[in-house]
């Protein structure tokens, strides 16, 4: 498979990023060291450039139909200018992908996909679009930036004339920011507030400096994946590959917030069954108890040492400063406080199940 160059590759390569092969892209995961990276977003502003992300524009009368039959969510739920976290439900329980459905108004939509799901997301949505929908994969032609932390919304104000305390949690507006046009987003994957920005290929460079001129003040930096990695985790964001893959149903991820049994979609029937029968296993966070680092596919144990789930992301939290992770445990060992145990290179650390964002 070949690997991809993001559009401002040679900016990253001269700011000192360390390239990396991820999701069929070369992407920086770090410029300096995670935790001053994630530190830099909890306190003060940092910007990601994350243009691997995927976006197809759905357009037309049927575009709306097409989205509820291929989303687990209910879009017809959106207003103008508001974006919705959802995911796409495979024929056999699973998840294709997790994304967030941006609507412009009644006849044009935005999906924004994974990088690494582009094409089977594309051929996915497609096959299921018997409504005529126009689609676009507008992917190659936009640069997405993410300005995260608590001085981000400081830090771009300066540089546009939309008032961006007016754009809500999940809500967007369209509109000129360092003198382009641009798509500015209140969404992120931090829990760290601040916005995305998503503008287009030949504006990126322009733009990206104006937003360091203006963050300076700040200590403005560039992120890396690793840093990206720890704060979603903080938050205990699902990563897809990891947290959710084709095997996990939406139900068994927590994810029930985001499946609308009030419309007919892809799998429906079946993960209603589901959900009236109960699911047999869970996907819980937790904090370790011992001293440790809880690492993807490191087995999950109860007290006697029986095997009881799997752990599918975990790091050292940079905040608090101990292991916490996410990973998939059997019904009944996923309540708030449950005491479970990680193996850890033939150890069997103590862990307790929390409720995430484990960072509030």
């Amino acid at each position: 498979m070949d690997i991809k160059q993001i559009p401002l590759h040679e900016l990253h390569v001269s700011l000192g990023g360390k390239m990396v092969p991820f999701a069929g892209y070369e992407m920086p995961v770090r410029y300096t060291s995670d935790k001053e990276e994630h530190m830099k977003v909890r306190e003060a502003v940092g910007v990601f450039d994350v243009s691997h992300m995927g976006e197809f524009m759905i357009v037309g009368p049927g575009a709306l139909d097409l989205i509820q039959k291929v989303t687990s969510n209910d879009a017809s739920k959106l207003v103008d200018g508001q974006a919705q976290y959802s995911c796409f439900p495979n024929d056999k329980g699973g998840i294709v992908d997790d994304l967030i459905v941006y609507r412009f108004n009644a006849e044009k939509y935005m999906l924004v996909v994974n990088a690494s799901n582009i094409d089977k997301d594309w051929d996915w949505v497609s096959s299921h679009n018997t409504f005529e929908a126009d689609m676009m994969n507008v992917s190659d032609d936009i640069v997405l930036f993410a300005v995260q932390g608590p001085k981000a919304t400081e830090t771009l104000q300066k540089l546009t004339n939309v008032n961006l305390g007016d754009i809500k949690f999940y809500h967007f507006a369209e509109g000129e920011l360092a003198g382009k046009e641009m798509i500015i987003s209140g969404t992120g994957y931090t829990g760290a507030g601040g916005f995305e920005l998503y503008v287009r290929q030949e504006d990126a460079q322009e733009v990206w400096n104006k937003i360091f001129e203006a963050g300076e003040e700040f200590g403005i930096a560039p992120i890396g994946l690793g840093a990206r990695d720890t704060l979603r985790l903080e938050m205990g964001y699902c990563l897809y590959g990891n947290d959710i893959t084709d095997e996990t149903s939406p139900l068994e991820a927590g994810l029930g917030w985001i499946t609308k049994f009030t419309k007919d979609f892809i799998n429906s029937d079946a993960l209603k069954k589901q959900k009236e029968e109960g699911v047999s296993k869970r996907l819980v966070g937790f904090e370790m108890v011992d001293k440790g680092i809880p690492r993807h596919d490191y087995e999950i144990t109860n007290e006697t040492g029986e095997v009881i789930g799997k752990v599918t992301s975990g790091t050292i939290s940079p905040l608090l400063n101990k292991g916490v992770g996410l990973g998939y445990v059997q019904n009944g060992y996923h309540t708030a406080d449950s005491k479970i145990f990680i193996s850890v290179r033939n150890k069997q650390l103590e862990a307790k199940v929390t409720k995430p964002p484990f960072v509030k």
